[in-house]
């Protein structure tokens, strides 16, 4: 009996060593960039056009904190938030979004149109920004998003 406690003991000794050799290794990929973030996985989620433009600038606030490279941001909208991401729309002041989308995606953000919003609102695919992809649901796509390790923030 002493025997096997001894090789229990010394087996459960290398599961230790390997645990905390591991979690080493996996601290140290999580070491902060020289302007102290970290890269980021990120879902930002906008329900309402009307703060669309707001969302837009935090989301490249937050490019440019973190640096090119070290963030992957998914804009999920829905409901009145995809008014936004619609051809011809314009906000308020008679202004469009569109160039604001286009520098975004061309520095790899990712905008999701919500599939049951079009078809609720009787809305043609085709008047969905050519940036955005089409997912079956916003709300959906969001929590998927979160079980992916990706941060929600609703600005």
């Amino acid at each position: 009996m002493y025997k096997n406690i001894r090789s229990a003991a010394g087996a459960a000794l290398v599961l230790l060593f390997s645990a905390l050799m591991t979690g080493t290794a996996a601290a140290g990929a999580m070491e902060p960039a020289e302007n102290g973030y970290h890269k980021q996985k990120v879902v930002y989620h906008i329900n309402d056009a009307a703060g669309a433009g707001v969302a837009l600038r935090n989301i490249q606030n937050h490019i440019n904190a973190l640096g090119a490279g070290n963030a992957e941001i998914v804009v999920v909208t829905h409901g009145k938030g995809i008014d936004f991401l619609l051809e011809d729309w314009k906000d308020g002041a008679g202004k469009s979004h569109g160039d604001m989308v286009q520098d975004l995606a061309n520095q790899g953000v990712v905008f999701n149109v919500c599939r049951n919003t079009l078809t609720g609102r009787k809305i043609d695919e085709n008047q969905v920004n050519m940036n955005a992809v089409i997912v079956p649901s916003g709300v959906a796509t969001v929590g998927e998003l979160q079980l992916k390790g990706y941060v929600y923030i609703k600005p």
